[in-house]
């Protein structure tokens, strides 16, 4: 949005519970939600899941509803559960944080995802859905994605979903006790129909074979548009 003569303050995240083909997503509860969280997503076997995310991974449930209770308290962090459409099953969560309605920004981000779900119609939509509440719902001017700079698997990610790369913070933090320099991307308001109409030409049945494979790969649906 370049013309801001009728700009005005946008309201804050707030996506209700919504059901997608492949993916629900609802508000997450903690520490109530903690034990199917952590029974998808933490424990033995996933501390890989963890290891860019600043937190975790937690000994057990407990603890894990502790964390993000207190970080969604003290952070002001939106988070929201994925569950898998057919089964309910508790497969993720991310959240909106660095939330800033004067300027109609925010930041997708603490995206955990479960081995379930990686690499899947599923990931794609949930990211595809929030991203929609944004920009379609709340007419939002950008939307940021950041990482850790050695978090290859999440620059990828950034790029496949129609982010834009913006430049490297470096020795942005310290992350348990590891210096953190900090990639930068960005997806804005003027970007967003040609993105929107590659997720939902990637998505859309006719673009996945009997066995479940994509036919087109969404960088490619999004670079014929």
């Amino acid at each position: 949005m370049s013309d801001l003569d009728q700009w005005a303050m946008r309201p804050e995240p707030n996506l209700n519970a919504l059901k997608g083909r492949f993916i629900h997503i609802e508000q997450a509860q903690f520490p109530e939600g903690a034990d199917a969280l952590f029974a998808a997503t933490d424990g033995p076997g996933n501390e890989d899941i963890w290891r860019y995310i600043p937190f975790g991974p937690s000994e057990n449930a407990a603890a894990l509803g502790a964390a993000m209770a207190f970080i969604i308290n003290d952070q002001k962090w939106m988070t929201y559960i994925f569950r898998d459409a057919a089964t309910n099953a508790v497969l993720g969560m991310a959240s909106y944080m660095r939330i800033r309605p004067e300027a109609g920004s925010a930041e997708i981000g603490a995206i955990i995802f479960s081995k379930k779900l990686q690499r899947t119609p599923a990931a794609t939509e949930a990211m595809y859905l929030m991203a929609r509440h944004l920009f379609d719902d709340l007419g939002y001017r950008r939307y940021e994605w950041k990482c850790n700079n050695n978090n290859q698997a999440s620059r990828r990610a950034a790029l496949r979903l129609g982010f834009t790369f913006e430049g490297v913070f470096r020795q942005d933090a310290v992350v348990k006790g590891e210096n953190r320099d900090t990639t930068w991307y960005s997806m804005i308001d003027s970007e967003w129909p040609k993105v929107k109409a590659a997720f939902e030409a990637w998505l859309a049945p006719a673009n996945f074979d009997v066995d479940g494979r994509q036919r087109r790969s969404l960088g490619d649906i999004r670079g014929a548009i």
